[in-house]
């Protein structure tokens, strides 16, 4: 008689897709290596059980497996060594739904990685050394609920970079480097009700009126909202983030409006051209001045000269010439 594969009752497939990633990881090592990895649908190196998980954790890899499969629901790769993710990391495995790539040491992920996870929902970038993204990185992850990028090397996240994600709902961004966030980051996720700060240098200044507005509508834990501290340039003294009222910026330059910014892109190649014509209007203008003294100059240069006058003009003092001895008046006065 066959022995079973399996040492204890398989646990239901929607325990294994809502349960968080340790207890996925407890799972997969439940299972059998001899009647899972090598399957059809699972990559070779990687473990996995029935219900689309495959738990290639802790393995020293450097790349993505290959032989990913669209039956494929969770992935873990976590503390191995990817430190790159290039264009279609992950082709075939458009049914994935989550994605743990934590502690990689990961640096460089393509604008195109992720092309193709469409269906992900749970995506973890963090304890990685990621400086940067790409615009556009997330654009294609239209259905990403949770998105973790905490414990990296952030300076600045643009809106570009996260693209307009309508179904991501927590955010995880502490411990980077980040000073502020980017004017309009927010506002392109309508449905985020969960933002993970803490452990970052945040600037007082103009540049964090954005957070703060979000922050008075969006009211957040007081376990999380105590940490938010921000410093003000050339002091040491430190002020809470949700201290800040929108009167406290009202020394800051308003941000244009959407209809202002139509206007301006509407006038301002209008203007420029209008600009232009009469700048080309007046260049023409001069060139032609320049072009005619030219020619009076060549012109006068090539008439011949001028003969000398053999009637002499009266003396400028008035006094009569003397009489020609011949001439009539001559005669009279003799």
């Amino acid at each position: 008689m066959r022995s079973p594969s399996w040492s204890r009752p398989r646990p239901p497939l929607l325990l294994l897709l809502l349960s968080p990633w340790p207890v996925w990881a407890q799972v997969s090592a439940t299972a059998s290596p001899s009647g899972s990895a090598g399957a059809p649908d699972c990559p070779e190196v990687c473990t996995c059980v029935p219900g689309g998980l495959a738990s290639c954790s802790a393995l020293s890899l450097s790349a993505v497996p290959a032989g990913l499969s669209l039956r494929l629901r969770a992935l873990l790769l976590d503390h191995n060594r990817v430190r790159a993710l290039p264009p279609g990391a992950f082709a075939g495995a458009g049914g994935l739904q989550r994605l743990d790539l934590r502690e990689n040491g990961l640096h460089s992920v393509h604008v195109r990685a992720f092309w193709g996870l469409g269906a992900l929902q749970l995506l973890d970038l963090s304890a990685n050394q990621l400086e940067a993204l790409a615009p556009g990185t997330f654009a294609p992850l239209r259905a990403l609920r949770n998105l973790s990028l905490a414990g990296n090397r952030l300076v600045s996240l643009e809106p570009a970079a996260l693209g307009a994600l309508p179904l991501l709902r927590s955010l995880s961004l502490q411990d980077n480097e980040l000073a502020a966030l980017a004017p309009g980051l927010l506002g392109r996720l309508p449905a985020l009700d969960a933002l993970h700060l803490r452990g970052n240098p945040w600037g007082c200044g103009c540049a964090l009126r954005p957070l703060c507005a979000w922050l008075r509508r969006h009211p957040l834990p007081a376990s999380e909202t105590e940490t938010l501290l921000c410093v003000w340039p050339g002091r040491l003294t430190l002020s809470p983030l949700t201290a800040f009222s929108d009167a406290a910026f009202s020394h800051c330059a308003q941000p244009l409006a959407l209809r202002d910014l139509a206007v301006v892109y509407a006038v301002g190649p209008a203007s420029f051209l209008v600009s232009l014509a009469a700048c080309l209007v007046l260049g023409s203008g001069l060139t032609a001045c320049r072009a005619r003294r030219r020619r009076r100059r060549r012109t006068a240069a090539l008439r011949p000269p001028r003969p000398p006058d053999l009637n002499p003009d009266p003396d400028p003092h008035g006094s009569a010439s003397p009489a020609d001895p011949g001439s009539p008046a001559a005669a009279a006065q003799a």
